[in-house]
């Protein structure tokens, strides 16, 4: 099963080659019935919009072949799933009060000043935007790092979902100390098998992530619309697909976005 959240994210075209054209493994739509019922035999392969069928429109466009196409498609699904699986327990947390017992900002913000903004999304609301700007600021250094470092991009035969040791980086400045894909080294000697079902597991506990997370966001937007949390989720009246709120007027266009007027109304 192709999950449609692996279409929002899209990295960076500017691929690059692998430095060793030998075994490289390309996964076809085939690869992805196999790997479909292992996931779950109920559903099975499931790929309406036909994203990975070759020699149609689908996806093919992504890389220039379906097969980079696959992979792409299957590195976006499994980092989709990661970040869902940290935004709902990070929801849960943030949603009973759990914060740091320290300070935030140079200037004094504590993080019990944002838990008593409101849930979780009206806490981001409150972030000052410098801090939101580190915020993107330090993914965007994990991305650049995760698309350029690795020996064997997933677009070209590489592991979809792995990511580059920080190994490099640490011999020049000592840091990061721990790497961000195992970083204790509890699967380095694990079996094949093992891995293989650890690989399954998080596949799967990634998609029902991004189900959960989903669910919990449109609770607080719309009160009613997720009846199984009906009561339990504070609600938000603001964008909650929107990174820049009414404190960030001092970006660009935000002043302008939280004042236009479309055909639904306003922001």
């Amino acid at each position: 099963m192709l999950s449609t959240a692996a279409m929002g994210f899209a990295p960076s075209m500017g691929v690059r080659a692998p430095t060793q054209a030998v075994n490289v493994r390309m996964e076809s739509q085939a690869d992805l019935e196999v790997l479909a019922n292992k996931l779950n035999p109920t559903v099975g392969f499931w790929d309406p919009l036909g994203m990975a069928a070759a020699g149609t429109t689908g996806m093919s466009g992504v890389g220039g072949s379906t097969e980079q196409a696959i992979g792409w498609l299957r590195h976006a699904e499994i980092k989709h799933g990661r970040v869902a699986m940290a935004a709902f327990v990070g929801f849960c947390v943030q949603s009973n009060g759990i914060y740091f017992p320290w300070a935030t900002t140079l200037d004094g913000m504590t993080y019990a000043d944002l838990s008593a903004a409101g849930g979780p999304c009206s806490q981001w609301d409150a972030l000052p935007t410098n801090a939101k700007w580190q915020i993107f600021g330090f993914i965007a250094g994990l991305e650049l790092w995760g698309e350029c470092a690795m020996d064997k991009h997933y677009m070209n035969g590489g592991q979809p979902g792995k990511y580059p040791s920080f190994e490099p980086i640490r011999k020049e400045i000592g840091h990061p100390t721990l790497d961000l894909f195992d970083p204790f080294g509890f699967s380095k000697n694990a079996s094949p098998e093992k891995k293989e079902r650890g690989l399954l597991m998080e596949i799967n506990n990634g998609r029902l992530a991004q189900l959960g997370i989903m669910a919990f966001v449109s609770e607080a937007k719309v009160p009613g619309s997720v009846p199984a949390l009906a009561g339990k989720i504070a609600p938000y009246s603001g964008e909650c697909m929107s990174p820049w709120g009414p404190g960030d007027t001092s970006v660009l266009l935000v002043k302008e976005m939280l004042t236009w007027t479309g055909p639904w109304g306003s922001i």
